[in-house]
C-alpha cells in the first residue's frame, strides 16, 4: 500500500471513529437515578439529579460522570410515630425527586421531603448554591397540611413573564402557586390553581411556539419490571391551562397524550426532566426507567429525541425508549 492509500484509509478509519461517537445506546448512566431533573451550567456542562441527591454530569447527555451527593438528605421533617403496642419508631423522611434551575448566579432546588405512603407531612423544601454539584439546605417550604394539597411532592419550578411558579402534587391533583421574588416561598397559599387531576405526578413545562406543554407521568412508578409509568403530556395557551389533549379533553378531567412507555426491554419510563435542545434545534428528554433484564439496578437514565408531528404534539419514535444505537445530540463540548 502507497502513502497515499494508507493516509486515505486513517481518514476513513478517522470518520469511522468519529461516527461511532456520535452514535449511543440506551442507559446512558445505567445506575439508580430516579426522577431526573437537568440544568446547564454556564460552561456547558449538564448536571442531572436523581432521588436521594445525587449528581451526574455530562458534556454531551451521552457519558455522565458520577459526582456524589449534591444535596444531604434534609432532617427538618423527621418525627416519630407510636404504634398501637405504645413503641415509639423514628420516622426519617426522605429527599426526592430535586428540580435545580439556575436563577442569576445561584442554583435553586425545590425538593420533596417524603415518606412512603404518609401523604399529609410529606412536603416541600428549597435549597440553594453557588455550585452545581453542593447545596446548602434553607428548609421547609410547607407540609401537605400546611398548604392543602395532600402528597405534596414532585416540585417543578417555572418562570414565566418575569414571575416565578411552582407546580406541584402527586395523584392528589396537580397545583400552581406564585412563588416570591426569591423563589423560596409560595407568595399566596391560599390562591393555588389546579392545573391537573388525579392520574398525575412528576410535572414540567415545556413553551414551545406559544402553547405551554404540561409533561407529567401516570402510573405505577416503583414495582420494578411490574412498573406502569409512562409519560404523557397536554398543552394550553396559558401557563395556568386548562390543558387539554387532541380532541379537547381536560388534564383537570384525567385526560391526556401519551408520549413514551415501556417496552420488553424497558419497563416504567417517566418522570422525565427539563427539554434540552441540541445545537442542530432537536429537542432531547432525559428520564428514568427500569431494565427488564435487571431491575434490581434501580431506575437508570434513559436518553430519546422528542419529536413534533404537524400539529405540534410531542412523541418519541416508536412510542417506546429506544432499544438500538441512536444519534446523539449535537453539543459544542467545552472544557
Amino acid at each position: 500500500m502507497n502513502k497515499k492509500s494508507i493516509v486515505a484509509a486513517l481518514g476513513i478509519l478517522a470518520w469511522g471513529n468519529l461516527l461511532a461517537q456520535n452514535k449511543y445506546t440506551n442507559p446512558v448512566f445505567d445506575q439508580n437515578t430516579p426522577d431526573p431533573s437537568v440544568v446547564q451550567a454556564p460552561d456547558g456542562a449538564f448536571y442531572a439529579y436523581g432521588t436521594g441527591g445525587t449528581c451526574r454530569k455530562s458534556y454531551d447527555l451521552v457519558n455522565w460522570e458520577d459526582m456524589g451527593i449534591a444535596l444531604k438528605r434534609p432532617t427538618w421533617n423527621d418525627s416519630v410515630r407510636t404504634d398501637k403496642e405504645g413503641k415509639v419508631h423514628p420516622m426519617r423522611f426522605s429527599l426526592w425527586a430535586l428540580d435545580v434551575s439556575r436563577v442569576g448566579k445561584k442554583y435553586l432546588v425545590h425538593y420533596a421531603s417524603a415518606y412512603w405512603g404518609n401523604e399529609t407531612r410529606t412536603g416541600l423544601g428549597v435549597a440553594e448554591g453557588t455550585s452545581p454539584t453542593e447545596f446548602t439546605d434553607c428548609g421547609k417550604m410547607f407540609c401537605s397540611t400546611e398548604i392543602g394539597v395532600q402528597n405534596s411532592i414532585d416540585p417543578c419550578y417555572v418562570k414565566d413573564k418575569g414571575k416565578k411558579y411552582l407546580i406541584w402534587g402527586s395523584f392528589r391533583r396537580l397545583y400552581m402557586g406564585r412563588l416570591t421574588k426569591d423563589g423560596k416561598r409560595i407568595k399566596n397559599p391560599s390562591h393555588l390553581t389546579q392545573v391537573a387531576g388525579t392520574a398525575f405526578e412528576g410535572a414540567m413545562v415545556y413553551k414551545r411556539k406559544g402553547y405551554y406543554y404540561l409533561f407529567a407521568s401516570v402510573g405505577t412508578c416503583c414495582e420494578g419490571a411490574k412498573s406502569t409509568y409512562h409519560t404523557v403530556v397536554g398543552r394550553s395557551k396559558k401557563l395556568a391551562g386548562p390543558y387539554v389533549d387532541r380532541q379537547g379533553g381536560r388534564m383537570l378531567d384525567n385526560h391526556y397524550e401519551t408520549v413514551i412507555k415501556g417496552n420488553d426491554r424497558w419497563k416504567g419510563p417517566g418522570h422525565n426532566s427539563e427539554i434540552i435542545t441540541d445545537k442542530e434545534g432537536d429537542t432531547w428528554l432525559l428520564y428514568h426507567a427500569y431494565d427488564a433484564l435487571d431491575p434490581e439496578k434501580g431506575r437508570v437514565m434513559l436518553l430519546d429525541k422528542l419529536l413534533w408531528d404537524e400539529e405540534g404534539w410531542p412523541y418519541v419514535e416508536g412510542g417506546t425508549p429506544s432499544t438500538t444505537p441512536q444519534d446523539a445530540p449535537v453539543l459544542s463540548k467545552k472544557r
